[in-house]
């Protein structure tokens, strides 16, 4: 029976509650917690609604478009399912119900390399996706580059290099509940990286190369057929060596709020980054997103799309596929209802004059 039949879960709020009922404590800690005192975390969220909107008045609404154009590619709206590791502590079918979930709204998956499900078999089991993949790269370039070898063969259409995660940042809530280990054979990554028995996440996280650096981007962009990303960027000057070294796109991402805390909350450090290479680059942004007028103010920060992660999870945790299909449509009645009511019916046209500092938030500061 669907959750939703039982309790009326209206908005992303209402998946959350009801997901931290149902999984155990430590998964719940693993996907909810972020880094330290969690500062960026909460500020991922909060930043989207210290910006209010501008709205324009009689502009014509009645038919509304709420299409962007990615990475040369038109796409039916700006929703990404972020890459999210160990999906099948959430559902048994993991990655695999939420690409099928996604898919029913057009939004495209993207999948973790610690995902426990690996590349080829959800395009099998999930043809109708439209998937990306993420690296994260290990210190055996090697093992790196088959994993992007199989995306490409795979049918992945974009590469996204995660290089905010040289070490774990520091995880209280993993650590006072104690997050469940995973076998090293549930991910194919770890496997091929030569890790073996039980796991932790900080044992995952110790398979990437801390050693990471811009170099290793250029080769990436120039041995990809797939057009590369890079994800974690939240400085002006980072985005730029990502277009200097042949990246195609930045994701604005502090890792949920996870790695460092009190860095920039997304919202806060997006527009930099598109004064700076908005021109040269596909910028996308991710961290926070809880409502369809958060979706509306990043894109008229000049973000091309968002990334939706914990939300998804939620979705996944109480009704697999379904529930991703659930929570992915309702941010995007809710993009379509703030398109219309702020008088911008077409999402590709909107710009920084649809935005302002909210006066409530300037007034708490």
């Amino acid at each position: 029976m669907s959750t939703e039949s039982q309790h009326p879960l209206v908005s992303l709020a209402d998946y959350e509650l009801a997901a931290a009922d149902r999984l155990d404590p430590g998964t719940l800690a693993y996907y909810a917690g972020g880094a330290g005192d969690e500062i960026t975390m909460r500020d991922n969220v909060a930043a989207w609604r210290r910006l209010a909107i501008a709205p324009r008045m009689l502009v014509g609404v009645g038919q509304r478009d709420p299409s962007v154009t990615v990475l040369g590619q038109r796409r039916p709206h700006p929703l990404i399912v972020a890459p999210m590791a160990f999906q099948r502590l959430a559902n048994p079918d993991g990655e695999v119900a939420t690409a099928r979930g996604a898919a029913r709204t057009g939004a495209i998956m993207c999948l973790s390399t610690l995902g426990t499900t690996s590349a080829p078999a959800l395009a099998q089991d999930a043809p109708e996706c439209g998937r990306w993949f993420q690296l994260y790269v290990f210190a055996d370039r090697g093992v790196s580059r088959e994993l992007m070898a199989q995306a490409v063969e795979h049918g992945y259409e974009a590469l996204v290099v995660t290089v905010d995660l040289p070490v774990l940042g520091v995880r209280e809530r993993e650590l006072r509940t104690g997050v469940h280990a995973a076998t090293a054979e549930a991910v194919s990554s770890a496997v091929a990286a030569g890790a073996k028995g039980v796991m932790t996440p900080t044992d995952f996280a110790a398979l990437v190369d801390p050693d990471l650096n811009w170099y290793d981007i250029e080769r990436f962009a120039a041995e990809s057929p797939l057009p590369v990303l890079v994800k974690g960027v939240l400085t002006p000057r980072d985005a730029r060596l990502a277009a200097e070294n042949g990246a195609r796109g930045v994701i604005v991402s502090n890792h949920g709020g996870r790695q460092l805390d009190t860095v920039l909350a997304s919202a806060d450090a997006l527009p930099a980054i598109v004064e700076a290479v908005g021109d040269r680059l596909d910028v996308l942004v991710d961290g926070g997103i809880r409502r369809g007028t958060d979706v509306l103010k990043a894109l008229a920060l000049g973000a091309r799309a968002v990334l939706v992660g914990r939300p998804v999870l939620w979705g996944l945790t109480l009704d697999g596929a379904d529930g991703v299909t659930r929570v992915l449509s309702i941010l995007l009645a809710e993009l379509d209802n703030a398109l219309a009511l702020a008088g911008a019916p077409r999402a590709a046209e909107l710009d920084k004059s649809l935005v302002t500092p909210a006066p409530w938030a300037v007034q708490s500061r």
